[in-house]
């Protein structure tokens, strides 16, 4: 978690806000060895395949999806109408976009999105309103292109 709270900290810096952790937004599985990495690949591949399947370290897809959203809801609620930057990682984030849209409907908005992960910096945007949560953008690197040679 330490380049997402990284990458919260400047967000949080820049805009003058408070920085809040929230376990529920970690990763659905992280290699931490002594495991050997093709293990953990193995293992990640199933879990994105079988949405149930319950790997060796972390959590199922479906679960890391439902407790996302549960982080989600929860930060809705306390903030309605506002705006909040969440900043989590990418295969909770895919997870959490399968839950809320299917994945037919994913791939046809992203389509390399589940094969290739979310690329680094990458924004995707959710709006909240009283029928639950809608998706506006994906995985979108537009703002990183603005950005000086080496930043």
């Amino acid at each position: 978690m330490r380049r997402a709270v990284e990458t919260a900290a400047t967000i949080a810096e820049a805009l003058g806000l408070p920085i809040s952790l929230d376990p529920r937004l970690r990763e659905r599985m992280n290699w931490e060895g002594p495991e050997p990495i093709e293990n953990f690949l193995a293992e990640w591949r199933r879990a994105t395949v079988d949405r149930d399947f319950v790997p060796a370290t972390g959590d199922s897809s479906a679960s890391a999806a439902e407790r996302f959203l549960e982080a989600l809801d929860e930060l809705a609620s306390r903030h309605p109408g506002e705006t909040v930057v969440v900043v989590a990682h990418g295969g909770a984030t895919v997870d959490l976009l399968r839950t809320l849209m299917g994945d037919d409907q994913l791939s046809a908005m992203a389509p390399t999105l589940m094969d290739e992960g979310v690329p680094c910096g990458a924004l995707t945007t959710l709006t909240h309103e009283a029928n639950g949560w809608s998706v506006v953008t994906i995985a979108s690197t537009v703002h990183l292109l603005h950005l000086p040679a080496g930043e």
